[in-house]
């Protein structure tokens, strides 16, 4: 079964803090250089996860990932030349 998600990434203040992510969602990535941490949660709870992540204190500020909202079924702009030939006509 196959759950649609929606993905944060949340700037932290301190990377002590950063396991307590894990009771929200599955946490993808924590940069330790830059201090963010990514994490992902299921479409239904993404509106609670984010208010709960804005109560945390050690968290600075909370983006949406867009990933979710961006077309990912791809078109040619010029058809393919061999899939217009009728082979049964010939030259």
């Amino acid at each position: 079964m196959i759950v649609d998600r929606q993905g944060f990434i949340v700037w932290l203040s301190s990377l002590k803090q950063a396991k307590q992510l894990r009771r929200l969602g599955n946490v993808h990535y924590i940069s330790k250089r830059l201090k963010y941490a990514v994490l992902y949660c299921s479409m239904e709870e993404s509106e609670w996860v984010e208010n709960q992540l804005h109560a945390y204190p050690f968290v600075r500020k909370v983006e949406l990932s867009y990933k979710s909202m961006i077309k990912t079924h791809y078109e040619n702009k010029k058809p393919d030349k061999a899939k217009e030939y009728d082979y049964k006509i010939g030259f």
